[in-house]
């Protein structure tokens, strides 16, 4: 019998010799063949080139003396003096801890909060109470932050909001929750949970939807119960999603969530409220110290992608899944 292999296209046309004209050639007969899918590709590669990486040439002014009449490249080189003062300025290790903090606890809490309404959802059987609970938990992602502030104020305003309505109706003082340090993180990490857990389950209810279904009635016919279903087959099914999720968030560890502490926070929690974010806004918008805040935003970049990088290698060690 005579074997036969199968040719492997080359990616440039086989000659002796290449020449740049060729190259350019071929790799115009590519793009002309496949041009639909670089089209449909257009707009995203445009949006990242535009806000993402020709922003990070405007970046150098983290090593510079800004001044706006100079330019970026007219500006004195000066090293890092801003990453210098800011690790030894007062404000250093509220602002890092109060971010981490933050980030940490909505994390630790977020997740598996999450998992378990997604587990709750793919068990449910009752197709109008999933549908009906699902639509709950999803319309607070698409409201903004200051709409929720509002029916924050509704629920926990000292003067007449319900929650604290219901606490002197018990006999006791009413409590500010947005202006105590005691109970401020408490209700930033909460409102978090209630804005966001719906939308994030999303990710974890399609991986369970891509389960095969059969594993589930070969459990059921021998004897195991629900919970030990969920156990043994659908918690370790959906891990490679949990595992890739937790090291994206990872990767953003110090964004505590600007947009909802800028609008929840005031000035009797600034002690225990203040970020890494709304710092910079202040010394960067207001104070217009532009390399002192880009300076912050490296050191927040580096950060963020050390963890990506560390936490990657160890998802895979343990539990064999990663990002790349």
């Amino acid at each position: 019998m005579q074997e036969t292999t199968q040719q492997i296209p080359l990616p440039f046309p086989k000659k002796s010799k290449f020449t740049l004209k060729s190259q350019l050639k071929y790799i115009g007969k590519i793009i002309l063949k496949y041009r639909w899918l670089y089209i449909l590709m257009a707009p995203g590669l445009i949006y990242f080139l535009l806000f993402r990486y020709w922003p990070l040439w405007n970046a150098q002014i983290a090593f510079k003396d800004f001044k706006p009449l100079l330019g970026v490249e007219g500006s004195p080189f000066i090293g890092f003096k801003h990453f210098i003062a800011f690790f030894n300025s007062f404000y250093f290790s509220q602002l890092i801890g109060n971010t981490i903090i933050f980030s940490t606890a909505k994390l630790i809490l977020g997740i598996p909060i999450a998992v378990m309404l997604a587990l709750a959802l793919y068990e449910s059987n009752t197709r109008f109470f999933r549908s009906f609970v699902q639509t709950v938990a999803y319309l607070p992602h698409f409201l903004s932050w200051v709409i929720m502030f509002g029916v924050l104020l509704v629920l926990l305003s000292p003067a007449n909001g319900l929650i604290n309505e219901i606490i002197k109706a018990t006999g006791h003082d009413p409590i500010p929750f947005l202006m105590s340090p005691e109970w401020f993180r408490v209700v930033v990490v909460g409102s978090d949970i209630w804005k966001e857990t719906g939308w994030s389950t999303i990710l974890y209810l399609a991986a369970l939807m891509g389960l095969d279904p059969t594993l589930f009635e070969a459990a059921a016919v021998d004897g195991a119960s629900r919970i030990q279903r969920i156990w043994h087959i659908s918690l370790p099914g959906i891990l490679g999603v949990i595992v890739v999720v937790t090291l994206l968030r990872l990767g953003n560890i110090l964004d505590a969530g600007f947009n909802q502490i800028f609008v929840l926070y005031s000035l009797p929690v600034y002690s225990v409220g203040d970020i890494l974010d709304t710092w910079v806004y202040r010394q960067g918008i207001l104070e217009f110290q532009f390399s002192l805040a880009t300076a912050v935003g490296l050191f927040k970049g580096f950060i963020g992608l050390a963890l990506v990088y560390f936490s990657n290698r160890l998802a895979k060690k343990i539990a064999g899944s990663s990002l790349y």
